[in-house]
This record gives structure tokens, sequence and C-alpha cells, in this order.
């Protein structure tokens, strides 16, 4: 038994609490300890609701984007001399406008490329299918995160019901996941417009498109599915803190209780990187195809016309799958938190921000078509 002291302070007893944080597991024999264990397991009540962190609990991360913003700062403050918030809303304040106007680039840049395509008859054909239909997939994705935590941002209230957290977490890995399957299924494209050519048309049919871009959209849905209720199933019963600005599966795990945890974890990292690997395998199965077939082109000219066809999706690939690696496969450190913060919000907010650009900038043809189809608008003269 630990010798009974009577402490003066709070400072000596969270000393106490500090070392022995369980002292029924450490002075206590075995049967009283299963018996207490128990009867804690009995009462104990489950979580309704969560509390996001953010970016609140992590100090070095709020560095990093406060040594980013220092410059908007800077300007806002010689623009204007009136100060009428505090510095810590003021940062708050500069993180939701840039996010803001992020999404909101990411938005409407995707609706202008749905536009583009829906309106320009040259446009009608599987690559562009297949792009319009990532381009929804891609809004429906930010759509899921981004409005939660711009709203956050300018709240002090960060909770969020349990059902919420469990939408959340099923329409970001569904609209994930389908996103992943139509890269994919444009790479597959690629490889028969250039390996197959005269087979496309076969291939590459209206019904085999529509029917390309349903099984994406039904995969995604499944894994949405699969993961959401794989993880849902446990039991929270401990601390509610997420640290993250959204219902991301890791962090969510970690505060998960029961003995089928440590099961749930490993077979939901399986399936979701098994399947994002084969994704990428096949992708890059599909452009190794597609290199050895361009090198056989005899003309310059060709080989670049074949590769410039494939520039902005393997951009988007590169971009889609770098980041998602190395949330899914960098290994877990003492700061694994504040990595996977950083790196949502990479993927969650800058890729969807850069694959519009990269579309409209790198493919020529859809540039032509979207100056065609919105400056003749505007400008009738010039076109």
């Amino acid at each position: 038994m630990p010798p009974v002291i009577l402490y003066q302070n709070r400072a000596e007893i969270g000393w106490w609490l500090t070392t022995f944080p369980n002292p029924v597991a450490d002075f206590s024999p075995p049967c009283f300890t299963a018996g207490v264990a128990s009867m804690q397991g009995a009462n104990r009540s489950a979580v309704t609701e969560f509390i996001l962190i953010g970016f609140s609990a992590f100090p070095r991360l709020q560095l990093m984007f406060f040594l980013l913003f220092l410059l908007m700062y800077l300007f806002a403050l010689l623009q204007s001399p009136f100060i009428g918030f505090s510095p810590l809303p003021r940062l708050q304040l500069m993180f939701f406008l840039l996010f803001l106007l992020m999404y909101l680039f990411a938005l409407l840049g995707n609706l202008l490329i749905m536009t583009t395509i829906w309106r320009e008859r040259s446009l009608h054909t599987p690559m562009y299918l297949f792009l319009c239909a990532l381009s929804i997939s891609e809004i429906l994705y930010t759509l899921a995160i981004i409005p939660r935590m711009l709203a956050d941002l300018l709240s002090t209230h960060h909770t969020i019901t349990f059902t919420a957290c469990g939408s959340q977490m099923f329409f970001s890995f569904a609209f994930g996941f389908t996103h992943s399957f139509l890269l994919t299924v444009m790479g597959y494209d690629r490889y028969v417009a250039i390996c197959h050519p005269l087979r496309y048309n076969a291939l590459m049919s209206p019904h085999g498109c529509a029917c390309l871009v349903a099984w994406s959209w039904i995969g995604g849905s499944v894994m949405g599915m699969v993961v959401t209720t794989a993880v849902f199933h446990l039991t929270f019963c401990g601390p509610n803190e997420i640290h993250h600005f959204a219902c991301h599966m890791p962090p969510l795990l970690k505060l998960a209780c029961g003995k089928n945890v440590a099961v749930v974890v490993m077979g939901v990292g399986l399936v979701c990187i098994t399947v994002l690997l084969g994704c990428c395998l096949l992708i890059l199965l599909s452009y190794a195809f597609i290199v050895s077939t361009v090198l056989r082109i005899p003309s310059a000219e060709g080989r670049h016309k074949a590769f410039s066809t494939c520039a902005s999706h393997l951009m988007v690939v590169v971009v889609h799958y770098g980041f998602a690696s190395v949330i899914y496969l960098k290994p877990k450190g003492p700061h694994s938190l504040e990595g996977d913060t950083l790196m949502g919000i990479t993927y969650t907010v800058l890729t969807p921000f850069l694959s519009p650009i990269i579309f409209s900038l790198r493919n020529k043809e859809l540039k032509v078509a979207m100056e065609k189809t919105f400056l003749s608008k505007l400008y009738p003269e010039k076109i």
C-alpha cells in the first residue's frame, strides 16, 4: 500500500498524479484492479459529441502560418491605421480570408471547367467527360470539409455532433476515393488513346465511359461506407477532443477504446493503403505503356503532341497521390498530429486549389475553349 501523505499544495498533488497516473493499477493486486476496471467499464458513458481542436493545439503550426501570413498582416496594417481587432482575432481572420479565397477560387475554377465542357461541343469527348466528373467530385469533397473549417475559424464553439462527424467522414472519404478512381480512369483513357488509337472509339464508347464514371462513384461510396462504419462502430468513451480541423480518421481513432481498436485501425489502414496503391500502380502501368509507345514515334513533334495530352493529368496525379501518400504512409512520430493537420490543409485546400489551374493552363484545347466561351461574352470584338 502506498504511504498516506497529506499534500500541502496543488503542486505536490500534481506531481503525485503525474508520477502515478493510475494508483489503483500501480499499488493494488490484480484481482482488485480487474474488478475496478470492470466497474468502470460498466459505468462508462459514450461520447455524444466531439470538439474539433483545429489549429489551436499546435503552436509550431501556428508559427508557420504566422510567418506565412506576416506580410499579409503588415500590408493590412499599412493599408489601414485603424486596429479594431486584437492580434489573435486578426490572425484568425487572415486564416479565414486566405482559406475562403482559395476555396472560392477552386469552386469557381471547377465550375468554369464544367460550364466550358458543357457548352463547347468540341469538348464532348471521353477525356473531358472524365474531367467534368472529376471537377464535380472535387467540388463535393471540398464542400464536405471546408465550410465547417471556415465557420470554426470565426467561432469559439467548435463542437460537432456524433452524427455530423460520421457524415463528414463518410462524404470526405467517398468523394476522395471517387477522385482517385476517376484519376485512374483518366489514365486508362490516355493509355487507350495513345497506345490503341484505332480501337479508341470502340473501347471508350459513350456507354463504356458512363459505366466507368458510375463505377467510380459507386466504388467511392462503398469505400466511404466501409471506412465510416468500421470507425463509428467503435466505442468512444474517453476524451472527445479531435486534434484536427475535421473528423479525420487517425486523430479520431486515438479517441476510441475497447479491445478491437487495434484490429480496426489495422484493417481500415490496410484497406485505404491497398486501394490508393492499387490506383497509383494502375496509373503508373498506363504511363509505362504510354512512354514506351511515344518513344517509338519517329517525329519530335508527334512525341511532343502525345505527351502534351497527358501533362495536366500527370501533374494532378503527382499532387494528389503525393499528399495522400504522405498522410497515409508516413511514420507516426511524437509530432504526427501536428503533421497530419498540416498535410490535411494541403490536401483539403491546396490540392483542389491547384487542380483547376493545372487543367486550364496545361490543356491548350480547354484554355482556348474557355476564352471562346467567356471572353466572347465580354469582348466580342476580340474573338
